[in-house]
């Protein structure tokens, strides 16, 4: 049924370095724990092993294990979950987010934007569709970390959505470009942005921030959380998005294209 609002929570771990176990064992305990109403649970990108360019040792396919267990927790917690993994297909890797609902059903988005500079395009193949999902009468769209970097992919054409939410690992030491490129979307799209990114460091080395947020349609920082594994909840307003859009009918004036 349609509805004004609409809770998120949000999932910003540090990830044990290609350990699913371990992963899965922490999200169990973390997703029980949610006090709030649990509507849409969100993880980070590739959240069962970080982000590795191993896929030929770790990737799954559609019924692995993974997907199997993000199943059993929307049906569990009669939620929606969604995140990333590696997944293979017809001996391809793709850096895959899923979209899970609690009767076993889901959507997949393939990430578009491979970032070539860890030499992600060398190991899997780019999605060339979006993803917007329907829940409750909000429209969310869907991407992936590097995604974010890319306006013309994110744009919100005729209002196609109402939320964007980023799945990431994004570097502590690019966590500026994080934040500004966030705010830059939800003010550009008059849309409510959800960031959701990793802490720790990974298998490389590398330090990750986390700086998961959510933003409003004004571009405004509801909530933000640095260098610290935590899960929290905000609700999102229909009534509030609309108005701001009412008020400030900037997506009226936007250039019309066609992606290619």
């Amino acid at each position: 049924m349609p509805s004004d609002k609409l809770n998120i929570s949000l999932v910003q771990p540090d990830i044990e370095w290609e350990n699913k176990a371990a992963n899965f064992a922490q999200y169990e305990h973390q997703i029980a724990n949610i006090k709030d109403k649990k509507e849409i649970v969100v993880l980070p990108e590739m959240f069962s092993t970080g982000f590795s360019m191993h896929p030929e040792r770790f990737a799954e396919t559609m019924d692995g294990e993974a997907v199997s267990w993000m199943k059993q927790m929307a049906q569990q917690h009669r939620c929606i979950l969604t995140g990333s993994l590696m997944i293979e297909e017809q001996g391809q890797y793709f850096n895959r987010l899923i979209w899970m609902m609690p009767n076993g059903a889901y959507y997949t988005y393939d990430k578009r934007h491979l970032f070539a500079f860890a030499q992600e395009d060398q190991h899997y193949t780019a999605g060339n569709k979006r993803l917007v999902v329907s829940v409750n009468g909000w429209k969310i769209c869907l991407v992936v970390c590097y995604d974010l970097r890319f306006p013309v992919w994110l744009r919100n054409q005729s209002q196609e959505y109402d939320a964007l939410i980023v799945i990431a690992n994004w570097p502590e030491r690019r966590a500026h470009a994080w934040k500004s490129l966030l705010i830059a979307r939800a003010i550009e799209n008059m849309s409510y942005v959800i960031g959701v990114n990793r802490v720790g460091i990974d298998g490389n080395g590398i330090n990750h921030s986390g700086d998961s947020c959510v933003i409003s349609p004004l571009g405004e920082v509801l909530w933000e959380q640095k260098d610290q594994a935590v899960v929290h909840s905000m609700t999102m307003d229909k009534n509030h998005l609309m108005n701001c859009r009412a008020q400030f009918p900037f997506l009226n004036d936007a250039d019309k294209f066609v992606l290619m």
